[in-house]
């Protein structure tokens, strides 16, 4: 596919609310419920939450689950990467890396208010540095499909079967699931992490944008710290006959792309991201040309989007650039962080 030149801007956002805990990721249930989860790197008592049109913030499911004071192989740890399917159960991902708990899926039930299911991502399918941290639901495959960023080098997809709760890991150390080696800027700085030892390395991040189109066919993906947005068949992605090389073989780059977090797709093919070093919002079209729909300060760190009922398009801000975990250990991140709607150019698919 071709690739197209990064520029064109117009302005096309509003806020929606102003947080004071930096958010995650985001998504919106087919009856239009607003749920995010709420960054670990700014240490939040509730892992995940529900926005009300009033502004209000309750722990979601409820405040049991969140209690991480009474941690159990149920309780929410460090959950970023939220998704909803088409029959309302919130999925929500659960990194685990707070308490060094194992990983886990938790599904929950919005129809009915319950406990949906529980799948659990131990060794080796989640590694020691694993990082899972979004991912799509494929109604039509029955499966979810799991990127791990892990150290970079380890990167890879993860496979879960919803029949069976089976997990497989795949791709792992592959050129579209391993980070390239460029540095992110954003306003003059680069991101920096600092170790135990005050040692300052700057991160190159693994496969982290993740989304599916609307028919299930084909699932995008790529490392965050990339030029290249690759995808593969879920079909292919799905099917355990094939083995490792078979199934590199059939992944395709698919166009070029900025340095970004997360992605999500409307019914037209458009793939919308947040252009982190640009404090922008962008959507690389059918194409393969890249437009600019919003660029502003307020756009600081754009980490997730996710399309709800009647065509809305949100997305979360979280100057997750100024953390102190990727800003050398200085945290000048300040609220308020913003749930806001963008202007989508199709409607999309509540939840992806």
């Amino acid at each position: 596919m071709a690739s197209g030149a990064f520029g064109e801007t117009t302005g096309n956002f509003s806020i929606l609310g102003k947080l004071q805990q930096g958010p995650g990721n985001v998504t919106a249930t087919p009856t239009g419920r607003i749920i995010m989860s709420q960054h670990q790197f700014y240490a939040p008592k509730a892992s995940v939450v529900e926005w009300r049109p009033d502004g209000s913030i309750t722990p979601f499911p409820n405040a049991a689950l969140n209690d991480r004071s009474h941690p159990s192989g149920l309780t929410l740890d460090s959950v970023l990467g939220v998704r909803t399917d088409g029959a309302g159960v919130v999925w929500m991902l659960d990194n685990g890396m707070r308490s060094g708990v194992t990983p886990k899926l938790v599904g929950w039930d919005t129809r009915s208010d319950k406990l949906h299911r529980v799948i659990y991502l131990p060794e080796p399918i989640a590694p020691k540095n694993a990082f899972v941290n979004d991912f799509t639901v494929d109604s039509r495959h029955n499966r979810i499909f799991i990127v791990d960023p892990a150290g970079g080098a380890n990167a890879a997809i993860i496979v879960v079967d919803l029949a069976t709760g089976a997990a497989r890991r795949v791709l792992e150390g592959h050129p579209s699931v391993t980070p390239e080696k460029i540095d992110l800027f954003i306003d003059g700085r680069p991101i920096e992490t600092k170790d135990a030892e005050g040692r300052v390395t700057r991160p190159r991040i693994g496969v982290n944008p993740v989304t599916e189109d609307l028919e299930d066919e084909w699932v995008y993906f790529g490392p965050m710290h990339s030029t290249s947005l690759y995808r593969l068949k879920a079909a292919d992605l799905a099917d355990e006959s094939l083995d490792q090389k078979a199934l590199a073989a059939k992944v395709e780059r698919y166009s070029a792309k900025p340095i970004c977090d997360g992605v999500t797709i409307d019914r037209a093919g458009n793939i919308y991201l947040g252009d982190l070093a640009e404090n922008a919002i962008g959507v690389i079209k059918p194409d393969g040309n890249y437009l600019r729909l919003a660029q502003s300060p307020e756009l600081a760190w754009v980490d997730s989007l996710a399309f709800g009922p009647g065509g809305k398009l949100y997305a979360v801000v979280n100057q997750l650039h100024r953390s102190a975990a990727l800003n050398g250990g200085a945290d000048l991140s300040k609220p308020p962080y913003l749930l806001i709607e963008v202007k989508a150019l199709a409607e999309g698919m509540p939840g992806r």
